[in-house]
């Protein structure tokens, strides 16, 4: 089979596709609903200037005016200026701010939620849910302001008080990617801002008008609750403008969301400053199905983790770990819902699947596919593009399945697009091999109904989300999110994922009147 060919059998193309004026009606809608004016936003003027693309038609929308080096030093020193009031104000109040742009984010969630569609081409219900985890992040962050806490501990000289506490960091950048353009900000800025630091934000250049929207909400809930006007601001333009981030020793953390490849230039770059950095980078991520499993939970599971958001999720499940018992009837299935699967735009109804973001995108699932032939795979279904004579400069594909005769040089690569690479095992500790040999570490799945087989799992597995009976996509914001090794070892939204955003500082007081030096050392 050629990986590219169009295969009517494999899905259903759904061939209802916006009018461009449709589209320019969401983004109108949007942007105004967040406070932003269009037809002053927008230009059709291209010099010197940001083209703005939806992946629905591939039409451009607009440009928008970009950043300089000039523009960006100025707003990182007036984040600067905004740090040092901002973080004398008391943590609970600070907390306000971010209560409030929780509710506004409430108000304006469908309009918000049209310009992720818009941008990043995602379903109506999942561009909702991106917004929705932008909610609950505000109300995590809130109630994390009246918890800012240290540890008292105790000393080995007596009349004295060790104890550590934790203070405002200093401006925090965030570099975020086009597939998640608004909620990736929101884990950050909500406990970056509880924290009492200030937010310089540069969006991925493939989705600013969404940031644009959700930056408003956000100074408008600022100046509403009395906070200095540039406690958060939004850099627009391309890789050039976010590099001046990743140098500015005015950043203190540098939190950025992208490939393998972006982290390894930005993490030393970071580190040779003496920055911090918080690197969410590439997901490769496999679940196994075992024997005992419930076979249409874990269909369920598997389906959605793998074409859900056309495979441009870094949790999204791109390696199927499969009992050899169940091997065959499991595939048969998953290529038979496959074939049910809507591909279209997402602003049809009942579609499920949308577009990649651009041809950079297809090319690559195609490149990975011909590999993956080429290295004794089996494409079972999917990996063509439908839709092109409709939408030329769009790029919808058909979901792909392909078998593999185990570990392959591709299977180890993350293709950031929908392909389900099918490999089988016969032992539970080779299956749990397999899911950790390749360099990601994001997100792992097991679906199984032997309790021992579970717990060995979340023992062994070695990334940094491990689900049983769930799949590996959908994280919920109380828990931190975050992988190991090539994955970058950050941690956002939950848990103790604020300490990143503070500086900790341990403290001894010492109240008994006397100058005992610890470890017994004496000095006269």
């Amino acid at each position: 089979m050629n990986p590219a060919s169009t295969d009517p059998q494999t899905a259903t193309a759904q061939t209802q596709l916006p009018r461009p004026e449709e589209i320019q009606e969401l983004v109108r809608t949007g942007l105004s609903a967040c406070g932003v004016d269009f037809d002053s936003l927008l230009s059709a003027e291209s010099s010197g200037t940001l083209p703005v693309r939806s992946p629905i038609t591939g039409q451009t929308l607009g440009h928008l005016p970009g950043d300089t080096p000039d523009s960006v030093s100025r707003k990182i020193a007036a984040a600067q200026a905004a740090f040092e009031q901002w973080r004398e104000v008391p943590a609970p109040v600070r907390g306000r701010v971010v209560q409030r742009w929780g509710r506004l984010l409430t108000e304006h969630k469908e309009e918000l939620a049209g310009l992720v569609t818009v941008e990043a081409g995602k379903t109506p219900s999942e561009a909702a849910g991106e917004v929705q985890e932008m909610i609950d992040i505000c109300e995590l962050a809130l109630g994390q302001s009246r918890q800012l806490y240290g540890k008292t501990l105790p000393s080995e000289r007596p009349g004295h008080r060790l104890m550590e506490t934790w203070h405002p960091l200093g401006v925090v950048g965030v570099i975020s990617a086009f597939n998640f353009p608004v909620a990736v900000y929101s884990w950050n800025t909500a406990l970056a801002l509880v924290c009492g630091d200030t937010v310089v934000w540069k969006p991925s250049e493939l989705s600013t008008l969404s940031a644009i929207g959700a930056s408003a909400l956000l100074r408008r809930a600022a100046e509403e609750q009395g906070a200095p006007a540039d406690l958060a601001t939004v850099l627009v333009g391309d890789r050039g403008i976010g590099e001046l981030l990743v140098d500015d020793p005015r950043i203190a953390l540098l939190s950025a969301t992208g490939s393998v490849r972006m982290g390894r230039e930005v993490g030393p770059r970071v580190a040779q400053r003496f920055g911090r950095s918080l690197l969410e980078l590439g997901g490769n991520n496999a679940a196994i199905v075992a024997p005992s499993a419930d076979l249409d939970l874990a269909l369920r599971g598997v389906v959605f983790a793998a074409a859900g958001t056309a495979g441009q999720r870094c949790t999204t499940l791109r390696r199927l770990i499969v009992h050899s018992d169940i091997a065959e009837e499991l595939t048969e299935r998953i290529v038979a819902a496959y074939r049910t699967l809507s591909i279209g735009s997402p602003t049809a109804e009942g579609v499920l699947v949308g577009p990649l973001i651009n041809e950079a995108g297809f090319r690559k699932m195609q490149e990975s596919l011909e590999a993956a032939v080429a290295q004794g795979g089996e494409v079972l279904c999917g990996g063509g593009r439908v839709l092109a004579e409709a939408a030329p400069e769009a790029y919808y594909v058909e979901p792909a399945v392909v078998r593999m005769p185990g570990q392959t040089p591709i299977v180890e690569e993350e293709t950031f697009a929908p392909i389900l690479y099918v490999m089988e095992y016969t032992d539970f500790d080779a299956g749990v091999e397999l899911n950790n040999a390749v360099p990601q570490g994001l997100s792992s799945a097991v679906f199984t109904s032997d309790l021992a087989e579970a717990e060995r799992f979340i023992a062994t597995s070695d990334t940094g989300i491990a689900n049983v009976n769930i799949g590996t996509s959908g994280a919920e914001i109380g828990g931190a999110f975050g992988g190991n090794k090539e994955t970058g070892g950050g941690r956002e939204s939950g848990t103790d994922s604020w300490q990143a955003y503070m500086r900790q500082a341990t403290n001894t007081i010492n109240y008994s009147g006397e100058l005992p030096l610890a470890q017994g050392v004496e000095f006269i």
